[in-house]
């Protein structure tokens, strides 16, 4: 598992490494807060942001495929929004994007969230683990 994050600024990657053991499992995450960021370190082309912008389905699925990439990692995980005080984007605050990539499955799971900044990322990040386990559970399934 690797995680790409911009709104939840590493606080997806603390909760994950929060659980003993994980170093089994966790191989490392970028923190790409910054559009260039995204483009230089995670891949994200700059044609996607140019007509969907960061705050998208699409960027989402791309940081989470680039992180992949990246670490070599089996799934990748990313998190990208308006945690606030402002709209970005034309985006209101609270609209979040969760990326997944994995091995079976590449999709983007789209939140709209309320309250202030400090509980749209916690909101994110409770979202993205639970992405998380649905993904990986879904490439356990028989068939």
């Amino acid at each position: 598992m690797s995680t790409a994050e911009s709104l939840t600024g590493g606080a997806l990657a603390a909760a994950l490494t929060a659980v003993p053991g994980a170093s089994a499992t966790y191989l490392g995450g970028v923190v790409a807060y910054a559009t260039d960021v995204k483009v230089a370190v995670l891949g994200v082309p700059e044609d996607l942001v140019e007509r969907h912008g960061v705050i998208s389905a699409a960027c989402a699925i791309a940081m989470a495929r680039g992180v992949r990439d990246l670490t070599g990692a089996t799934y990748g995980v990313a998190t990208t929004g308006v945690a606030g005080p402002t709209a970005q984007e034309s985006k209101p605050v609270g609209t979040v994007y969760v990326g997944l990539c994995g091995p079976v499955s590449v999709r983007a799971v789209p939140l709209e969230l309320v309250g202030e900044r400090a509980a749209i990322v916690e909101a994110s990040v409770a979202a993205a683990l639970g992405a998380i386990a649905d993904l990986v559970g879904e490439a356990r399934l028989p068939g």
